[in-house]
Formats: C-alpha cells, sequence, structure tokens
C-alpha cells in the first residue's frame, strides 16, 4: 500500500472512530507509519485528506450497497439482501456518523460525497420497490421514495439504537419488523383487506 493510501485508510479509520475533530494529523501518521512530511507531500493538509477520505469510505459504501441491491433475486429479496447484509452494526455506519460531525456538515465539500452516497442508495431503492410494485409483488399503495427513505432510516437508525444498547438486538428488532411490513405476503394480505 502507497504512503498515500496509508494516509487515507488510517483517515478513514480515525473519522469512523473519532470525528473529524478527533483526528489529529498526528494521530493519522502514526497510524498510517508515515513521516510528518508524508501528508503534506500527498495532500495540502487534513481538510483535504479527510475528503480523500470521506469519499473512498462513500464509494466503498455505495459499491456494497449496489452489489447487493443488483443482485439476484427479487425486488424483495434484493432489499431484504441489503437490509441483512453483514455489518458490524454496533461500530455503525461510517457514512452515517459523518452526518452527526458537526465540522462535516458545516462544510459543503465534505459533506457533499456523503449526501451523494446516501441519495444514490436511496434512489437505487425506490427503484427497486417500483419494480416489485409493477410486478404485483408490492403492495400498489407504496410509495418507492418513501420506502426507500424508511429502509435508510430503519439502518441508520438501527445503529444508533444498537450503540446506545450495547447490543446488535435492536438493529436486528428493526430490520425483521421492517422486512415483515414488505414481504410479499403482507402486502398480498393488505392488497385483499383494501379491495
Amino acid at each position: 500500500m502507497s504512503t498515500a493510501d496509508r494516509l487515507i485508510e488510517s483517515t478513514r479509520e480515525l473519522l469512523w472512530e473519532r470525528g473529524y475533530v478527533g483526528t489529529s494529523p498526528k494521530a493519522i501518521l502514526e497510524r498510517a507509519g508515515a513521516g510528518q512530511g508524508s501528508m503534506y507531500h500527498h495532500f495540502k493538509g487534513k481538510p483535504d485528506l479527510a475528503l480523500a477520505a470521506i469519499r473512498r469510505s462513500a464509494e466503498e459504501m455505495r459499491a456494497t450497497a449496489e452489489g447487493v441491491l443488483d443482485g439476484p433475486g427479487t425486488p424483495y429479496e434484493r432489499i431484504e439482501a441489503y437490509l441483512l447484509r453483514e455489518r458490524d452494526v454496533l461500530r455503525g455506519c461510517p457514512i452515517g456518523r459523518l452526518t452527526m460531525d458537526p465540522d462535516v456538515i458545516a462544510s459543503d465539500e465534505l459533506r457533499a460525497p456523503v449526501d451523494e452516497t446516501l441519495d444514490r442508495v436511496r434512489e437505487r431503492i425506490a427503484g427497486i420497490v417500483e419494480e416489485g410494485r409493477e410486478q404485483g409483488q408490492f403492495a400498489p399503495s407504496l410509495d418507492g421514495e418513501e420506502i426507500a427513505a424508511t429502509v435508510l432510516a430503519t439502518v441508520q437508525g438501527g445503529y444508533v439504537l444498537a450503540r446506545a444498547s450495547g447490543s446488535p438486538a435492536a438493529f436486528d428488532a428493526g430490520v425483521r419488523g421492517l422486512l415483515a411490513l414488505l414481504s410479499p405476503r403482507h402486502g398480498a394480505d393488505r392488497t385483499t383487506q383494501e379491495g
């Protein structure tokens, strides 16, 4: 791994663990095993390095989400696979946690990759819900945009609840509850009741 890559990876980890303010250049250099001049050789400074780290985290999150959402299966099965994919629940989401960092949110440049990533994943899920509605798998009354927002809110809120309780059980319960509401069988029952 090149020095620049080590600096980016170290910054990604520190941003996830400590946030922007808690990620000092000294801590980045120590974790990367790099000399003091390396950071300024490859990057203009901490904000430039943080942006590279946030972009890499965002790209990774998008690739992981799209890999599952664009995988095999029915629309429900693809959303289920996204919700049930393996996560380090107690550590939280490296992108979601940045939304709670006042320094990241205050910077249009640092916030942009976070916002773009969440939008892209939300749009992909909305498209899958619409596909499922067209196939009759989801209730006709479901709105793709609203369900996509609910899916992301369940995942991000699940991280918060799990971290607060120190147990992934709250995350798992939220995911199971959402899947029960989205299940084709539940949607069919609702359609029958409405008709």
